[in-house]
């Protein structure tokens, strides 16, 4: 057994769609390789509309800081609001 891989023969042809678009996948391997003439436009009619601020959320920290601060507020106001009155939490 050797400790090195060989390289192997690509099973699927490159095509472009817009240069063949009467390429059969049924009857071969494609795979997609858009040529500088056919290349999709990578901006969308409504890449403005989306809305790209931040927000308040626990998953989006790495570290969960943000997270943690708010169920330390939230817990912390159940534990005053379940608890008998005149006793410690």
């Amino acid at each position: 057994m050797s400790d090195h891989l060989t390289d192997s023969v690509p099973l699927a042809r490159a095509y472009c769609p817009g240069c063949e678009p009467h390429a059969d996948p049924i009857l071969e391997v494609l795979d997609v390789r858009w040529c500088e003439l056919h290349l999709p436009p990578r901006d969308g009619a409504l890449d403005a509309t989306v809305n790209a601020d931040g927000f308040l959320s626990g998953s989006a920290e790495a570290g969960g800081e943000v997270n943690r601060r708010w169920c330390e507020l939230i817990h912390a106001a159940g534990r005053r609001r379940f608890h008998a009155p005149g006793r410690a939490s």
